[in-house]
């Protein structure tokens, strides 16, 4: 197999987060919940962890950071946990349905939502930012790269329109996190939502939320804490404010080793490499007959994804021929970003997207150059 969906999920993962989920099934207990030398284990594992994803996104104190089962629970507990009836929130077309229906959710209960237009290439509009502001503009939600198009969003450029108004900003980093350097402080990014499985080749069910100190944030569970037990209500120190339950010892265990990974071998590198193999692609099938890419590639400012269609192909149709025929697994369809494939023009198409690990070969890339090659000649 030749895999090339690493936005969905990287694959494979480093032979360090294996071993260290199978270790974790053998020496860890429920983190917080006793004295003993297996929850201890479990405890050390998740604080380090914290640690290292601190240390990583630059945030001010480890416990700022809360563990979750992935990005869409995190954008799920800023969104419905920072926003009441009669706020008014920015955000843009580009995002993911992780984004959209937690907002669509909110407009119900009395959200008021401005979405920021894209041109064809799917660059946001930041043009648009001040005719979107309202005096009661609380947020700006904004995703720091498109699943679909690999464009990344100029964060400085919004973090300057929030802090001129005093708005939160927050991110949603599922495509960046442990791809592209995050500074949560030089950034002014009040609330992060990251997930583990994808750049930071951690395992699936794994995630976090930075909440920056000072912003109020309710929980979106309540539960077992390990603490507080006679409160009746969630415990208003983070983390556990928003970690109610047992939380993925296991998971977290694996996403610790590939934290570790990614500080030894470094982003940069990772970074480098991925572009350099998605470039060689882009350069490779752009010129072919009857392809369209989607996407800004005048700017190197990007994550290492290709997103293209061949002539009026349905895009499922070209997704199972590279499968069936080349044995290469890419993905097709809506990407769960409808808006944004009406700013593209492909709602009824779809897309067919290419993305790319550092641990991908030159060889795999022209396998899938060739096989767009035949697609489209065919």
């Amino acid at each position: 197999m030749i895999y090339l969906d690493n936005a969905a999920t990287t694959f494979p993962k480093p032979p360090e987060v294996e071993h260290a989920v199978m270790a974790a099934f053998h020496t860890i207990g429920n983190a917080g919940r006793g004295a003993h030398a297996a929850t201890l284990d479990a405890s050390r594992i998740i604080y380090g962890t914290r640690e290292r994803l601190a240390e990583l996104f630059h945030a001010e104190d480890a416990s700022r950071i809360a563990f979750t089962a992935n990005v869409t629970e995190s954008l799920n507990i800023a969104i419905q946990g920072l926003f009441e009836p009669g706020d008014h929130v920015i955000t843009s077309v580009c995002e993911h349905n992780s984004v959209l229906r937690p907002l669509y959710l909110m407009e119900q209960r009395g959200v008021k939502v401005t979405y920021l237009p894209a041109d064809s290439k799917g660059r946001i509009a930041y043009d648009e930012l001040e005719n979107a502001y309202e005096p009661e503009t609380k947020a700006v939600v904004i995703m720091h790269a498109s699943n679909l198009t690999g464009n990344v969003t100029d964060l400085e450029q919004i973090a300057a329109f929030t802090q001129k108004h005093h708005l939160l900003f927050v991110v949603d980093a599922a495509q960046t996190a442990g791809v592209l350097p995050i500074d949560v402080q030089k950034q002014k990014i009040d609330v992060l939502c990251f997930t583990g499985h994808k750049g930071l080749l951690g395992p699936q069910g794994t995630g976090g939320i930075y909440v920056r100190k000072g912003v109020e944030i309710r929980p979106l569970f309540a539960g077992g804490t390990g603490v507080q037990s006679y409160s009746r209500t969630q415990p208003k120190e983070m983390p556990t404010l928003l970690e109610a339950g047992t939380l993925n010892g296991h998971g977290i265990a694996g996403l610790y080793a590939a934290l570790g990974y990614l500080q030894k071998t470094g982003i940069d590198k990772i970074y480098g490499r991925e572009m350099a193999l998605a470039e060689r692609f882009y350069n490779g099938v752009k010129d072919i007959s009857g392809v369209k890419i989607y996407g800004d590639f005048t700017t190197k400012n990007r994550v290492a994804v290709v997103t293209l269609n061949i002539g009026d192909i349905d895009s499922g149709s070209v997704s199972d021929w590279l499968w069936e025929d080349y044995e290469i697994a890419v993905r097709a369809g809506a990407h769960c970003a409808p808006l944004m494939h009406e700013a593209l023009g492909t709602k009824e198409q779809g897309a067919v997207r290419f993305s790319f690990s550092h641990l991908n070969t030159e060889e795999e890339v022209d396998t899938a150059v060739k096989a767009v090659r035949e697609i489209a000649a065919g």
